[in-house]
């Protein structure tokens, strides 16, 4: 059973950083994609920066053109996490964030929700002015 764990979320000053994190277990598909989604409340969730994953290789990072430049995603292989690097955070910037995995990696850089299979709880970002 494949699990998502987020972490790293918090309370920050415009202009700060956070790194959050990924912990995935029980993934056996070889190919696939991973991302980042956030969702701000009344909005509907978004793509925020995916992966596609193949082995020990990485590659095909996609960003939403809103964090491009200060977003960076990243995979740890031997600690099975994902990690979202975010600097220079905006008030924009606040929402819950959310960990997503596909069985496969076809479209990944388009981003849509609706395409990936497994979801964790989410981490709570927010950014003060």
């Amino acid at each position: 059973q494949v699990r998502l764990v987020e972490s790293g979320g918090g309370s920050v000053q415009a202009g700060g950083s956070l790194r959050l994190s990924c912990a995935a277990s029980g993934y056996t598909y070889s190919t696939y994609c991973m991302g980042w989604f956030r969702q701000a409340p009344g909005k509907e969730r978004e793509g925020v920066a995916l992966i596609t994953i193949s082995g020990s290789t990485t590659y095909a990072e996609t960003y939403a053109e809103s964090v491009k430049g200060r977003f960076t995603i990243s995979r740890d292989k031997a600690k099975n996490t994902l990690y979202l690097e975010m600097n220079s955070l905006k008030p924009e910037d606040t929402a819950m964030y959310y960990c997503s995995a596909r069985r496969s990696a076809i479209y990944c850089y388009a981003g849509n929700p609706l395409d990936m299979d497994f979801w964790g709880k989410g981490t709570q970002v927010t950014i003060s002015s």
